[in-house]
């Protein structure tokens, strides 16, 4: 038991440090093809054209629906980090606001 501690722990340090990522002003959405990236651009286009899905005056987060998803969107450096899911599915991504 000794010896698994700082193995755990190690383990659980690596896991930390590989998910901090690094400032991009990409879409930080995996690479994906054919219909995944279309429905993908589908919900990233549906989002930016609804009004309900624009920050509050003031606000840092927020959150909105787009068909089937619920997006959370938080106001950074660079713009906005929008984040949407539904069960078993995921998209994130990068907007700099115009």
């Amino acid at each position: 038991m000794q010896r698994l501690l700082p193995i755990l722990v190690a383990a659980v340090a690596l896991a930390l440090i590989a998910g901090c990522g690094g400032s991009s002003d990409e879409t930080t959405t995996a690479p994906t093809t054919g219909a995944a990236q279309s429905a993908d651009q589908q919900v990233r286009s549906a989002w930016l054209a609804d009004s309900d899905c624009r920050p509050p005056n003031g606000a840092s987060r927020w959150g909105c629906s787009v068909a089937s998803y619920r997006c959370q969107g938080v106001v950074t450096g660079r713009g906005w980090s929008v984040s949407c899911s539904k069960p078993g599915k995921s998209i994130a991504f990068s907007v700099r606001p115009n």
